[in-house]
C-alpha cells in the first residue's frame, strides 16, 4: 500500500521548487517531500492558493478511486474539509506504515522459516544419501559375505576329499621353492623345459618325511588317480577317442567339447553364449542325451564355464575339474551370471515375455562344491580316460588339456597365449602333448597379426597420458576377469602419477586375484599407489581426473553405462575399447558410429534407452590375451599333432587359416565330429 498523500505532496513540492527564491539551485522533489513533509501539509491546510496550484498540476491515477476521492477532499476550497481530510490521510498513512512493518516482519519470518526448511532439507538429503550409501555398502558386504560363504563351503567339502587334498599338496610341492626364485622370468614355464626331477619343495618335504622323493610323489599321484584293483577286459576299439564340438566351434562363445572313450563321456568347457537371457552351448542337447562323468574347465571366463551350474543341476555327482585358481574364480563368475539372469527374468516377466534363468544361487553353491583342483602336470583318471592340465597363459589359472585313452591323445588348447602379461606367463606345452593325434586349437585371432605386446602397451600408455595432460578423463571398458586386472597393473606400473579407479565386478575380481596369489612366489598387487577401488559405482561424478576401468567390456550393461554417460560428452576425454567386440554389442555399434561420424550413441540401461552425446575421443586399443596368427602357428608346430581342428573362431577366418596350416604340413580336421 502506497502513501495516499504522496501525489499531493509531490505536486506541492513542485510548486515550492518553482518559486523564484529557489531558482538556479539543484533540488530533488522526492527528497524535498521527505525532508519538509509536515511543512508542506501545513501549507496545504492554510493556503487555498497553494491548493489551486496543486489541482492544476495534479494528475491522479484513474484506477485508484480512493486516492481520487481523498485528493478531492484535501484540495477542497473549504478549510475545515481540508483539515479533516488531512487528518484522515495521516491516519491512513499510519495504518500503511503499520501494515508495512507487519509485512516486513512477516516476510522476515517467512524467510527465516524457509531458511530453516532448506537447512532441514539439506540435512535430510545428506542423511538420506548417507543412509543409501550405508545400505549400498551393506548390500555389497552381504554379497561379498555370500560369495565367501559359498567359497568356504565349497572349500570345506573339497577338503574332505582325499583326492583333492593330494592334488593340492602335489601342486604345492611341484612349485619351485622361493629360495630359488630369481624373478618373474625364471618363473615363466616357457623359459625352461619340463623337469623330470622332483621340484625343490617336493624334495624337501620327502626328505623331512624320510622317504624317497620319487616314491613320495608316486604315492600322492596314486591317491589322485587310483589304479584299478582288478584287471578289466576292455576292447581297444571302445577306448578310441571321439570328439564332438557342441559349442564355440565356428563362433566365439558357448565353448563346449564332448570327448568320449569307452564308456566315459566328459566335456571340456561348458560356456554360455551371449544373449538375452544367456544361452547354453549351441548343441548341448547331444551331450545331455546320455551320462556325463566330468567337465574339465580350461578357465573361468563365462563363455567357457558359465553353463556348469546348470550341468550340476542335471548331474548332481558331476566332477568339475580345473586348476586351483579357476576353481576359486568360477563361483564368483557364476554368482554374477545368476544375478544377471535373475534380473533379466524379472524384466521379461514385467513385459509378459519368456526368459527363464538357466540357474539360480543354489545351483552355484552346488557347482562350487563339485570343483576338484588339479595342478598343472598331474594326471587325473576319469573312467576310461586320463586328463592332464598345462599352462595356457591367457588369464590367471587358464589351462590347456591333454586327454588320453589307450594309445590315443588329443590336446585342447582352450584360450591360449604365448606372451608374458602382467598377471600371467605364457603357455608351456608339456611332453605329453607332443605328436598327439588331434590338436583342438582356438582361432579367435587366427586372421590377425598383432604388434609386439610391448608396442601395444606403449601405445595405450601414450594415449592415456595425452588425454590426462589435456585435462580429460579416460574410460576403459574391460572384461571383468583378466583384462581389467591387466589394465590396472599396466596403469600402476607405467603411469603411477595418474589416478586409476577400478569399478564394478572388475574390482571384485581384482581383490580375488590378490587373495588367490597371496601365497604364490610372485603375488599380484593390484590395488595401492595410484590404483583404488570405486566406492559407489552409482556416483562417478566426484572422479574428475584420471582413468576408470569398469565392466562390461562390450558396453552391454553394468557401471560402464553410467560412466559413459558422464565421460563421452566431454570433448577432452576419451573412451578406449580394449578387446573383442561382438557384432551385436554396443561396443561394436559405437565403433561403427565413430566411422559414420554420428553424434549420439543409444544404449540400453536396465530396459531404458539412453542417448549419449559422442564428443570424446573413441579408439580401439587391442590388448588381446589370445595368440595371433603367428602364435597359433607356433603352437601347432610345437605340438606337432597328426591333425588340427579349429574352434572358438569365425568360420570364414578359420577356412583361410586352415589353408595356411596345410601349406605348413599340418593335417586337416574339419570343425565337427572326429574319431
Amino acid at each position: 500500500m502506497t502513501d495516499p498523500l504522496l501525489p499531493i505532496l509531490q505536486a506541492a513540492a513542485e510548486v515550492f521548487l518553482s518559486r523564484p527564491a529557489l531558482a538556479g539551485e539543484e533540488h530533488d522533489r522526492d527528497r524535498f517531500v521527505s525532508d519538509r513533509r509536515q511543512m508542506i501539509l501545513d501549507a496545504v491546510a492554510t493556503l487555498p492558493a497553494l491548493r489551486d496550484r496543486i489541482r492544476e498540476r495534479l494528475h491522479t491515477p484513474r484506477n485508484r478511486s480512493d486516492v481520487e476521492a481523498l485528493a478531492t477532499l484535501i484540495l477542497s476550497t473549504d478549510d475545515a474539509t481540508v483539515r479533516a481530510a488531512l487528518r484522515l490521510a495521516e491516519q491512513l498513512d499510519r495504518e500503511r506504515l503499520a501494515q508495512h512493518t507487519l509485512r516486513k516482519r512477516y516476510q522476515n519470518k517467512v524467510h527465516e522459516l524457509q531458511s530453516r526448511l532448506e537447512t532441514a532439507k539439506g540435512r535430510h538429503q545428506h542423511a538420506a544419501a548417507a543412509l543409501e550409501t550405508a545400505r549400498h555398502a551393506v548390500t555389497e558386504l552381504e554379497k561379498r559375505v555370500d560369495e565367501l560363504d559359498t567359497q568356504v563351503s565349497a572349500l570345506q567339502d573339497r577338503l574332505r576329499d582325499p583326492r583333492v587334498l593330494a592334488a593340492n599338496l602335489l601342486g604345492l610341492l611341484q612349485q619351485p621353492s622361493q629360495e630359488h626364485d630369481e624373478g618373474p622370468e625364471t618363473r615363466d614355464p616357457r623359459n625352461h623345459g619340463q623337469q623330470d626331477r622332483p621340484a625343490p619343495l617336493a624334495a624337501l618335504a620327502a626328505h623331512a618325511a624320510g622317504i624317497d622323493p620319487e616314491r613320495f610323489l608316486t604315492a600322492l599321484q596314486t591317491l589322485i588317480t587310483p589304479r584299478p584293483t582288478r584287471p578289466r577286459v576292455t576292447v581297444v576299439q571302445e577306448r578310441r577317442l571321439r570328439v564332438h564340438p557342441l559349442g564355440g566351434a565356428s563362433e566365439i562363445g558357448g565353448s563346449c567339447l564332448l570327448v568320449e572313450a569307452g564308456g566315459t563321456r566328459l566335456l571340456v568347457d561348458a560356456g554360455l553364449r551371449p544373449g538375452d537371457p544367456a544361452l547354453p552351448p549351441r548343441d548341448i542337447d547331444e551331450a545331455l542325451s546320455g551320462p556325463i562323468h566330468a567337465v574339465v574347465v580350461t578357465h573361468a571366463h563365462t563363455d567357457h564355464c558359465g553353463y556348469v551350474p546348470a550341468l550340476v543341476d542335471r548331474y548332481p555327482e558331476l566332477r568339475v575339474i580345473a586348476t586351483s585358481e579357476t576353481a576359486l574364480l568360477m563361483p564368483q563368475m557364476w554368482t554374477d551370471s545368476a544375478k544377471l539372469m535373475g534380473e533379466r527374468e524379472r524384466l521379461h516377466r514385467q513385459w509378459g515375455s519368456y526368459g527363464e534363468a538357466l540357474y539360480r544361487r543354489g545351483s552355484v553353491e552346488a557347482a562350487a562344491r563339485r570343483c576338484e583342483e588339479l595342478p598343472y602336470g598331474v594326471e587325473c583318471l576319469i573312467g576310461d580316460v586320463t586328463v592332464e592340465l598345462f599352462p595356457a597363459g591367457h588369464i590367471l589359472g587358464a589351462a590347456g588339456v591333454v586327454v588320453r585313452a589307450g594309445s590315443q591323445r588329443i590336446v585342447v588348447t582352450g584360450d591360449i597365449s604365448g606372451f608374458r602379461q602382467e598377471t600371467v606367463d605364457g603357455y608351456a606345452i608339456p611332453r605329453s602333448a607332443r605328436e598327439a593325434d588331434l590338436l583342438v586349437m582356438e582361432s579367435t585371432c587366427c586372421a590377425e597379426d598383432h604388434a609386439p605386446r610391448e608396442t601395444r602397451v606403449n601405445d595405450l600408455v601414450r594415449a592415456v597420458e595425452e588425454v590426462y595432460a589435456g585435462g580429460g578423463r579416460v574410460l576403459i571398458p574391460a572384461f571383468a576377469l583378466g583384462r581389467a586386472q591387466e589394465l590396472a597393473l599396466i596403469m600402476r606400473t607405467h603411469l603411477p602419477h595418474i589416478p586409476v579407479l577400478v569399478d564394478g565386478m572388475a574390482a571384485t575380481i581384482a581383490s580375488s586375484f590378490e587373495r588367490i596369489t597371496a601365497q604364490h612366489p610372485s603375488p599380484l598387487r593390484i590395488f595401492g599407489g595410484n590404483v583404488s577401488r570405486a566406492q559407489d559405482m552409482r556416483k562417478p561424478m566426484p572422479f574428475t581426473s584420471g582413468v576408470v576401468i569398469t565392466t562390461s567390456g562390450m558396453l552391454t550393461g553394468g557401471p560402464v553405462i553410467q560412466w559413459a554417460a558422464e565421460i563421452l560428452p566431454e570433448p577432452h576425454s576419451a573412451l578406449f575399447l580394449s578387446g573383442y567386440q561382438d557384432e551385436e554389442s554396443a561396443g561394436a555399434k559405437l565403433l561403427r558410429l565413430v566411422k559414420e561420424q554420428a553424434s549420439h550413441l543409444t544404449v540400453n540401461d536396465h530396459g531404458i534407452e539412453r542417448n549419449i552425446p559422442l564428443n570424446a575421443r573413441i579408439d580401439m586399443m587391442r590388448l588381446s590375451a589370445h595368440a595371433d596368427k603367428r602364435g597359433l602357428l607356433e603352437i601347432a608346430d610345437e605340438v606337432g599333432a597328426r591333425q588340427v581342428m579349429l574352434v572358438h573362431g569365425l568360420s570364414r577366418r578359420q577356412r583361410d587359416f586352415h589353408k595356411i596350416l596345410q601349406i605348413r604340413g599340418h593335417g586337416f580336421a574339419a570343425t565337427g565330429p572326429w574319431a
